[in-house]
């Protein structure tokens, strides 16, 4: 896991594929760490949307502008100090790179595990747009974090308040 000095507030990405719990989990751990939260999901355009709801998988160059929003915010949140938890699939390595260009800081919480777990999670929910048709695209594209990435990784068989739990503890040592 990447680290902050003691000036610093932390900067966060709570990545995984669709379905995985980002949204909660990053949600409730902004609120732990008194930080604010921002929902990638929230910084697609309009067409990414539209093609994901379509159950058309994004490409790279589809990718590309929503996540410069993305290491945007994280960048102003950098050099204000401000510290952010943002909730961002970052499936490959290349976008987890682009983000810490902005954020050099920037820790990763991956969260993972069984398919047919996550599936039936994205088939429960209301109002989404991503669909669970999608998941077998993002399961094929998503690089595991490196070991030299310094992530943290928890399985999303575990309740949310328990890996919030654990990444608060971990985060104020």
């Amino acid at each position: 896991m990447a680290t902050t000095n003691s000036a610093e507030r932390p900067l966060l990405c709570v990545m995984g594929v669709s379905g995985a719990g980002k949204t909660v989990v990053g949600t409730h751990l902004a609120h732990a760490l008194g930080l604010p939260f921002v929902d990638g999901d929230d910084l697609h355009p309009p067409e990414n949307v539209r093609r994901m709801a379509q159950g058309t998988p994004l490409t790279d160059d589809d990718r590309a502008g929503w996540l410069a929003a993305i290491a945007s915010r994280l960048g102003q949140a950098q050099q204000g100090g401000t510290g952010l938890v943002v909730a961002c699939s970052a499936l490959k390595r290349a976008y987890r790179d682009r983000l810490r260009e902005s954020a050099p800081h920037l820790g990763f919480v991956h969260l993972t595990g069984d398919p047919a777990l996550i599936a039936s999670r994205m088939a429960g929910r209301v109002g989404h747009f991503m669909p669970a048709s999608l998941l077998g695209s993002q399961l094929a594209t998503l690089e595991l974090p490196a070991a030299d990435e310094h992530a943290w990784n928890f399985d999303v068989a575990r309740p949310p308040a328990q890996i919030v739990a654990e990444l608060v503890a971990r985060i104020g040592r």
